[in-house]
């Protein structure tokens, strides 16, 4: 009877003591843990620097040839001979195309052989005036005499004029056989081929000369910097960049000459016109670019890269890099942006150590493990 009741109380006493031990157990677990250390981000960092920026002002243009001309002819007559090659640089006063001269020289001659029939008639003429002049004075001619041959050389000196006129239009005529180039330019294709009876009235004409060098930049910028640019311009030529489409190449460089006299009302723009010298033709009639016109140049002004700058609710703000390593949160004041690069007016100073990767795992006071690079903020002109 006493053993059934020890074998019947030994398991309640086994029960109690694992539960004893787990209880130690897990109460020397808890209590000797240790804490978890604050977590260490790494970041790419740079810093802030001073330097000077410039202000552009960006529009889309078209280029347009400094000048065009379509070189037609002045007289009727067969093409002889046409002087140049399509596609090449000429220069003003290049012989271009001859038409047959012949007619024309037979007109001068015309002219000139009349002229001196005229003369030699008015030569006479005169003498026979001195003759009665002389004989009236001594009442041998009458008045009347007279009066006839003063008529008759005054007749004569107009007709001679007349000649004279002729001839001239004659010369002019047959110069207009030689066609020159008006302007300096290149040419394109060739329109009338040689052996072909040309005229006046042509519509065609012979071949378009286009100037290159130099040649016009027209963009467009919107209305609202119309007064801005005005002003800039009073003080001085502005200077526009033009870049091809992907902003990949800079093209050019020139001057900006002209803000044009009127606002477009239908897009709410204000076309400006720029002159480029174009010495290496890289700049094309009728080629789309990016105009980049230089406002002004903000002298020894805070940069940082534009990824430094962060949004937030209550605005733009950076991630400064304190000495003990943890960052701080610091709201700025951020300006012009242009080319990857931002002007800090107000938050932050030179030389102040800035997050430039990685700010989207970090808050306020958050360890950071900083890899400085030397990716700084450096303008695009």
């Amino acid at each position: 009877m006493i053993r059934r009741t020890v074998w019947l109380a030994l398991p309640g006493t086994l029960i109690a003591a694992a539960a004893g031990t787990g209880y130690y157990w897990s109460r020397s677990a808890t209590v000797v843990a240790p804490p978890r250390p604050a977590a260490v981000i790494p970041v790419t960092t740079t810093l802030v620097q001073r330097q000077d920026v410039p202000v552009f002002l960006s529009g889309i243009g078209a280029v347009h040839a400094f000048n065009i001309v379509t070189v037609k002819t002045r007289v009727d007559g067969h093409l002889d001979r046409v002087a140049f090659v399509e596609g090449q640089e000429v220069h003003e006063g290049d012989v271009l195309a001859q038409i047959d001269p012949r007619p024309f020289q037979a007109q001068l001659a015309q002219a000139q052989a009349a002229k001196a029939r005229n003369e030699a008639q008015l030569a006479n003429a005169r003498l026979d005036y001195q003759r009665s002049s002389s004989l009236a004075t001594r009442d041998f001619a009458s008045k009347q005499t007279v009066d006839t041959q003063r008529a008759l050389v005054a007749q004569l000196e107009a007709a001679v004029q007349g000649d004279q006129a002729a001839i001239d239009n004659a010369s002019v005529q047959l110069g207009y056989t030689t066609i020159l180039s008006p302007i300096s330019g290149r040419t394109g294709m060739r329109l009338v081929d040689r052996g072909n009876i040309v005229r006046s009235t042509d519509a065609t004409g012979l071949v378009v000369i286009t100037q290159l060098q130099p040649i016009s930049l027209v963009f467009s910028l919107p209305q609202d910097v119309l007064a801005e640019v005005a002003r800039e311009m009073s003080g001085g030529r502005l200077k526009v960049l033009a870049y091809n489409r992907d902003l990949s190449i800079r093209l050019d460089e020139g001057v900006l000459t002209l803000i044009d006299n009127q606002v477009d009302a239908a897009t709410g723009t204000i076309r400006l016109k720029a002159t480029f010298d174009n010495k290496d033709n890289a700049l094309w009639p009728g080629q789309f670019v990016h105009a980049r016109l230089l406002l002004r140049t903000r002298q020894d002004v805070l940069t940082v890269p534009t990824q430094v700058v962060q949004r937030g609710p209550k605005g733009p703000f950076a991630f400064v890099v304190k000495a003990d390593q943890s960052v701080e949160q610091r709201p700025i004041k951020a300006g012009y942006s242009r080319d990857g690069v931002s002007i800090i007016d107000e938050g932050l100073a030179a030389g102040d150590q800035v997050v430039l990767d990685g700010q989207y795992k970090l808050r306020a006071g958050t360890r950071v493990q900083a890899r400085p690079t030397d990716k700084s903020a450096k303008p695009v002109g």
